[in-house]
């Protein structure tokens, strides 16, 4: 039987006003106050994450976000996935656009009023309209994609390849392994983020999201070779071993109704 996931009930979505202080890390999100935008599904999810100095990554936070840290450290995550059941609020399932694999490039950001996020450095995609629809509408860097995912019983392999001139392109494969378990306090750290920080027109929003707890498996790393890393920060840490490989079957998400912070 797997592992309860469930934890403490997060804090208001508009955050705790405490001089900048970050929020605590709620293992279940706040309910969005404001509505559902957009309603989706993750499924075959794999978290790969490694330690990068804070000052090596500020520049790259959008104004009124600054990294966020775990004992004075913060990370760079690359998370692979599928996209399933993408819909506006309460309407039906996108047939074709609503469906894709989805790659990312992701930093980890607190704002002045303590709510923590992820910034996404890019995010590739195999479908082109939704990349055009999250560009122009949300500023979001999301980047045409030629992307696959393959599941051998208990193996995944993701691969990726973006359609621009330089071609960055991103290869994983992956063993899952053990029972499912709930996350220890650095994936908490890293998973339990309950919205998105990023800039458009000149200013940063925050974007709420709710689901239920994750649920992880441990996963072995068989074989990695990327560029999406570098392309998006110029760093070479992908080279080296992660400091977190985890894997997740996937849960519904839904988003609230992105609100101005600056």
């Amino acid at each position: 039987m797997a592992t309860s996931c469930r934890g403490s009930e997060g804090p208001s979505l508009h955050g705790d006003e405490r001089d900048g202080a970050p929020c605590p890390v709620p293992t279940v999100g706040p309910q969005p106050s404001s509505g559902t935008t957009f309603r989706q599904r993750w499924t075959d999810l794999v978290f790969v994450h490694w330690e990068v100095s804070p000052e090596a990554v500020a520049g790259l936070f959008p104004p009124g976000t600054r990294p966020d840290v775990l004992d004075g450290k913060t990370y760079l995550g690359l998370v692979f996935f599928g996209m399933r059941d993408l819909r506006l609020s309460r309407g039906p399932a996108l047939p074709f656009a609503g469906r894709f694999e989805e790659i990312n490039v992701r930093l980890y950001s607190v704002d002045a009023a303590g709510r923590r996020g992820v910034v996404f450095l890019s995010l590739d995609c195999d479908r082109l309209l939704p990349v055009i629809a999250a560009n122009g509408a949300f500023g979001l860097p999301y980047r045409w994609a030629s992307a696959h995912c393959d599941r051998f019983e208990e193996r995944v392999l993701y691969s990726v390849r973006r359609k621009s001139r330089q071609h960055p392109r991103s290869r994983l494969w992956v063993a899952i392994e053990g029972e499912e378990r709930g996350p220890n306090a650095l994936e908490d750290f890293l998973t339990a983020r309950w919205g998105l920080h990023a800039r458009v027109c000149g200013r940063t929003f925050y974007w709420p999201l709710h689901h239920e707890p994750w649920c992880f498996k441990d996963a072995a790393l068989l074989l990695m070779e990327d560029e999406l890393v570098r392309a998006a920060t110029g760093l070479t840490v992908a080279a080296s071993s992660p400091v977190s490989l985890l894997y997740s079957q996937g849960l519904s998400v839904r988003f609230g109704r992105p609100f101005w912070i600056r």
